[in-house]
């Protein structure tokens, strides 16, 4: 979870090594330091961006503790829940924005067509279960290339994504396709670069199906964060951050201008959430806090 010592090389983590931590471990890391205090209100925010915190990055504290901590500091909601973990948030004031509903997994998803009737099964129970606790939106994947052509993937996942498009229109709500980086933590995954996910979205040409755009990934891949961000702002229906390299803290240690970036995204228009993705090095409150505090443009 930490830099490497040796050399330059930096060390990442992802969602999976995460969810092998001893949880032990993890809350000795995750309790001291930071007081919840209901009685003290929420921070106030400007607005402009709204902001949540990935519940994977926090395992070790339980996500009513998370949800509670959230709301004190402003943010709006906490993104990756299962759909059992949907309702909690609500207790606190916020929301789950961003929710797994049987979208696949990341190494297969789309656009394989076998896939195409589990997701579907999965998105009819799931996605009416989302639209009731008031969860905006859902993740799915491309899936890995596994020998398939761009081509063909694109064609596939546009195929599985115009079967299940209309659950989300009629439940209000939106399906998100994660940008990924191949070149360092999903080797082969194939919705690796903005203009492929684009070509998909809008030949999908549906309200309700969007990109997640995870800067973190998309910094890897491509870099020019703000130009194609802004160019592309109407495929997007959600971000994800992380700092880069390492997938840590968005401090000084990390290349990205965050609060650029931010600005960018206030400026144009869009109205969805950002949600921090980062696996803190330190005491991670104390971290969410500060990227909450930086991203409030």
């Amino acid at each position: 979870m930490s830099k490497s010592s040796g050399g330059n090389k930096i060390s990442t983590v992802t969602r999976r090594e995460v969810l092998k931590l001893s949880m032990a471990g993890v809350t000795a890391m995750a309790l001291p330091s930071v007081r919840l205090d209901s009685e003290a209100g929420a921070v106030a925010r400007k607005g402009r961006i709204h902001q949540s915190v990935s519940r994977w990055c926090y395992r070790g504290i339980p996500l009513d503790r998370l949800s509670q901590y959230a709301f004190s500091i402003g943010l709006k909601g906490v993104d990756l829940l299962q759909p059992e973990e949907y309702e909690v948030p609500r207790q606190y004031g916020l929301v789950c924005t961003m929710g797994y509903a049987g979208g696949g997994e990341i190494a297969s998803a789309l656009n394989d067509p076998r896939n195409h009737s589990s997701i579907e099964q999965a998105f009819r129970r799931n996605i009416p279960r989302a639209a009731k606790a008031g969860v905006p939106n859902v993740i799915t994947f491309s899936g890995n290339r596994r020998g398939i052509s761009d081509e063909e993937g694109a064609r596939n996942t546009i195929a599985g994504l115009n079967r299940v498009k209309k659950i989300a229109e009629d439940n209000g709500v939106a399906i998100c396709m994660e940008l990924l980086n191949s070149k360092l933590d999903h080797p082969d995954y194939m919705c690796d670069h903005t203009a492929w996910g684009v070509r998909v979205i809008e030949e999908v040409n549906s309200p309700a199906v969007k990109l997640l755009y995870d800067i973190y990934h998309m910094q890897i891949m491509e870099g020019d964060l703000i130009t194609t961000i802004g160019k592309n702002i109407r495929s997007i229906g959600h971000f994800h951050t992380g700092g880069v390299p390492g997938r840590h803290e968005l401090d000084h240690h990390q290349e990205v201008q965050w609060d650029a970036v931010m600005q960018a995204i206030a400026a144009s228009g869009f109205r969805g959430y950002v949600a921090h993705e980062f696996v803190p090095s330190g005491d991670p409150l104390t971290s969410l806090r500060a990227a909450t505090d930086l991203c409030d443009v």
